[in-house]
C-alpha cells in the first residue's frame, strides 16, 4: 500500500481512509460480538503466561480474522492469540490484532478495554482501527488520511459520522500525563517525574492513544512491557491526529518483532511533537 498524501481540498478520502474504515468496520462487528458475548457472561481462563484469557477474546480473534482473510487475502494476520506460534521477521505487510486489549479490565467488569485492528508495513503502523465496546466509541486513522471518532452501536454502517480529532498543543502550564491503570514501573514513573506535569490520568489499553490524539492529554510514556498488538492500532491514530510515538531516544518505534516475541521496547506518545523534540 502507498500513501496518497493528506485529504485534498474538498476533503474526499484517501485510499488509505478508506482502508481505515473498513478496518473500522471489522473492530465494530468483533466489538458487537463481545458485548453479545458480555450480556450472556463470558468464560475467563489464564494462558500459560498467566495472563488473562476469555472466550470472547478467542471469538473475537477468530471473527477478525475470518473477516480480514476475505478482504484482504494475500495479508497476512498476526494476532494476541495466534502469535506464540509465529517466528521470525514479520512480512513485509500484516495485520495486528488485539481482539481484546485490557482483558484484565474486561473480566473485572469495568469498561477501558478496546478491540485493535492495525495494519503494519516495512515495521510502520500506517492504517489503524481502535473500538471501546463498553463505551461505545471507536476511532480510526490512516498514514496517508485523517484520525477520526464516532460514537457508534445504536447506528446502521451508514449513519455513522466520523468527525475529525486532533491532537493540541503542548500546555505551558505543564503537561496533561497518562499512565497504566494495572501495569506502572519505576521507569515510567522517574520519567514522569523529571517532566513538567500538571495533571496524571490512569487509563486502560490502547484508549491511552485515542485521549491524546483527541487532545484531551498530552503524553503517555510506557518502559513496562507491551506489545505489538496492544499499541500498533493507536499508534496509527495518534499519528494521523498529529501525534508521535518515539522511543527514549527520539527514533520513531519500529513493529519488526526485532526482540522476538512481539514485545514493544520502552516509547513515548506524543500529542506535539514540539514537545517531544521531534521537529
Amino acid at each position: 500500500m502507498t500513501s496518497t498524501g493528506p485529504r485534498d481540498g474538498a476533503g474526499a478520502p484517501t485510499p488509505d481512509d478508506a482502508l481505515a474504515r473498513r478496518l473500522a468496520d471489522i473492530a465494530l462487528a468483533a466489538g458487537r460480538l463481545v458485548r453479545e458475548m458480555t450480556a450472556r457472561g463470558v468464560v475467563a481462563s489464564r494462558k500459560a503466561d498467566g495472563s488473562a484469557c476469555t472466550d470472547a477474546d478467542v471469538a473475537a480473534e477468530r471473527l477478525i480474522f475470518s473477516r480480514l482473510a476475505e478482504a484482504f487475502p494475500d495479508i497476512p494476520r498476526i494476532g494476541e492469540e495466534t502469535a506464540p506460534g509465529f517466528a521470525g521477521p514479520p512480512p513485509e505487510r500484516f495485520f495486528l490484532v488485539d481482539p481484546i486489549d485490557g482483558t484484565g479490565e474486561f473480566v473485572d467488569g469495568g469498561d477501558g478495554y478496546t478491540v485493535n485492528v492495525a495494519l503494519v508495513a516495512h515495521g510502520v503502523p500506517v492504517a489503524g482501527a481502535i473500538v471501546a465496546p463498553a463505551r461505545n466509541r471507536a476511532w480510526l486513522g490512516s498514514a496517508g488520511g485523517a484520525a477520526t471518532a464516532e460514537d457508534v452501536f445504536g447506528k446502521a454502517p451508514q449513519a455513522l459520522a466520523w468527525r475529525p480529532v486532533r491532537t493540541r498543543a503542548a500546555p505551558a502550564g505543564g503537561l496533561t500525563a497518562l499512565a497504566s491503570s494495572r501495569h506502572g514501573d519505576p521507569d515510567t514513573e522517574a520519567w514522569l517525574a523529571r517532566r513538567n506535569v500538571s495533571r496524571r490520568v490512569n487509563a486502560s489499553s490502547s484508549l491511552k492513544f485515542c485521549l491524546i490524539a483527541e487532545g484531551a492529554a498530552d503524553v503517555y510514556p510506557r518502559f513496562g512491557r507491551t506489545m505489538a498488538w496492544d499499541t500498533a492500532a493507536g499508534h496509527a491514530i495518534l499519528q494521523a491526529a498529529g501525534g508521535v510515538v518515539l522511543t527514549p531516544g527520539g527514533a520513531p518505534l519500529r513493529y519488526d518483532n526485532s526482540r522476538g516475541d512481539f514485545s514493544n521496547g520502552p516509547f513515548i506518545a506524543w500529542g506535539d511533537p514540539r514537545a517531544a523534540g521531534a521537529v
